[in-house]
């Protein structure tokens, strides 16, 4: 009678929750599954709190709907009742002391050409863009040059700072000079692949395909992401060990041993096959035993750190009608965006306080102030941009800081090929899931995982 399949997955965020749950499916119940973290909680990036006594999520906030990974996989967990929408409110950019419109129509705040943004470029800028269609350009299928390094060349340095900046900013921590075109906006560089005789030629290639979606984009769930982590826990089944090092993997396919570090003491535990889903640059020193060279590949990648302010008022507090604001890097203020989050989501506002997120810190800029001071300066730009909107300044009945000082990787130029020619090495039985290797995002790692369980369970049956 055939031994039940061990498997060890490190990391208890989406990514390794996902693939434990995916194993379980896979392997049957007869499996042993277990997760380890060093954090003793499970989630990850997925973090619920309290402020003012309110749920906020103080990490990853929503999921895009568009993409089916995580909308179905919250259906199978049988959540689909417990998914909510955003309201109609549109945010707002933050540019020269006042709040501007959204550019619309525009592609992650790349517009089609110049009339989304006037009173919000510089008036160079806007000649720049309305004379874009007409200038050569000169492009070869699989250039990936840095976005903002394209942007700024064919619409101006203001399109970059109060456009794109701002609308990347959010969903990378860096900006757009330091993303790679592939990286951050795939389609775009297709369209260029493809033919686009132009910059604004492409990003209206891609506004028309995308035209006939209709519904949300985003979404999000009723408890906050808490309700996705416990479901995952459960149906996954798995035995979590939570505040548990795990210093490396050594072995060969099919016997590899995961390296414990406990009360100072290491141990090692064997497996048939191991799941990495930590962030990449932690993969990378656990695998220096097993897959030196793709260790060395991820080691390579940086990580670029945030901190989350969360602010809870008084529910009588008028708000700006804004979902949230983006702040231009040109600006004048200390954070990078503001959610409005009761807002935003209208089945937050009937609590007993209005939630707001205020959001610090990019690739290269660490959030070094204090607690007390980084909520002080949350404070006074909330203050500033609510002055600005005609309302006044609210008073703050509690905060939270939240502090992710390895968020995201670096999606810098030619990181996707990078990682493609990495993976493509990793020995049998050892599989990587997580934001560093196909995209960051709840749905990203969704997929991530459940690839890499399918490769897994693949060599188990060999």
């Amino acid at each position: 009678m055939a031994r039940a399949p061990r498997v060890a997955v490190v990391g208890a965020g989406v990514s390794g929750l996902t693939a434990a749950f995916r194993l379980r499916q896979s392997l049957g119940v007869d499996a042993v599954i277990d997760v380890y973290d060093v954090a003793d909680r499970p989630g990850g990036l997925l973090c619920t709190r309290s402020v003012g006594g309110a749920a906020v999520d103080i990490g990853a906030e929503a999921f895009i709907v568009r993409r089916p990974e995580a909308r179905d996989l919250i259906a199978e967990l049988g959540l689909a009742d417990r998914v909510v929408a955003p309201g109609g409110m549109r945010p707002a950019i933050w540019s020269d002391g006042r709040l501007h419109p959204l550019p619309a129509p525009a592609l992650m705040g790349i517009p089609r050409g110049p009339e989304p943004m006037v009173g919000l470029a510089s008036e160079v800028d806007l000649t720049r863009m309305a004379a874009e269609p007409d200038r050569p350009l000169t492009w070869s299928a699989g250039d990936d040059p840095a976005i903002g390094e394209l942007v700024a060349d064919r619409f101006g340095p203001s399109v970059v700072a109060r456009g794109v900046d701002p609308m990347l900013g959010g969903v990378y921590s860096a900006l757009a000079n330091q993303l790679g075109l592939r990286e951050a906006v795939p389609a775009l560089a297709t369209a260029l692949d493809e033919g686009a005789p132009s910059l604004t030629a492409a990003v209206g290639r891609v506004l028309d395909a995308g035209a006939v979606a209709t519904g949300p984009v985003f979404g999000a769930l009723l408890g906050g992401y808490r309700e996705l982590v416990d479901a995952l826990v459960a149906a996954g089944g798995a035995q979590l060990h939570l505040a548990s090092r795990v210093v490396g993997v050594a072995g060969r396919t099919g016997d590899y041993q995961v390296l414990l570090e406990a009360s100072g003491e290491p141990r090692s535990v064997d497996y048939a096959a191991v799941v990495l889903a930590v962030p990449v640059w932690t993969a990378a020193g656990l695998l220096d035993r097993v897959a030196p060279g793709v260790a060395e590949v991820f080691g390579g990648v940086e990580a670029a750190g945030s901190a989350v302010v969360a602010l809870a008022v008084p529910p009588s507090t008028a708000l700006p009608e804004h979902s949230g604001v983006l702040v231009a890097t040109d600006a004048d203020l200390s954070i990078k965006a503001i959610t409005l989050s009761s807002q935003k989501w209208p089945h937050l506002r009937g609590g007993d306080v209005h939630t707001l997120r205020t959001s610090f810190g990019r690739l290269g800029d660490p959030v070094t102030l204090a607690d007390d001071a980084l909520v002080a300066a949350a404070v006074a730009d909330v203050t500033s941009v609510f002055g600005a909107a005609g309302v006044p300044a609210p008073t703050v009945v509690d905060a939270l800081v939240q502090r992710w000082p390895q968020g995201l990787p670096h999606y810098g130029p030619g990181h996707l090929e990078r990682m493609r020619a990495a993976l493509a090495t990793l020995p049998d039985g050892i599989g990587v899931a997580g934001s560093g290797y196909r995209g960051v995002g709840v749905p990203a790692c969704i997929q991530t995982a459940g690839s890499v369980v399918g490769e897994v369970t693949a060599t188990l049956a060999t």
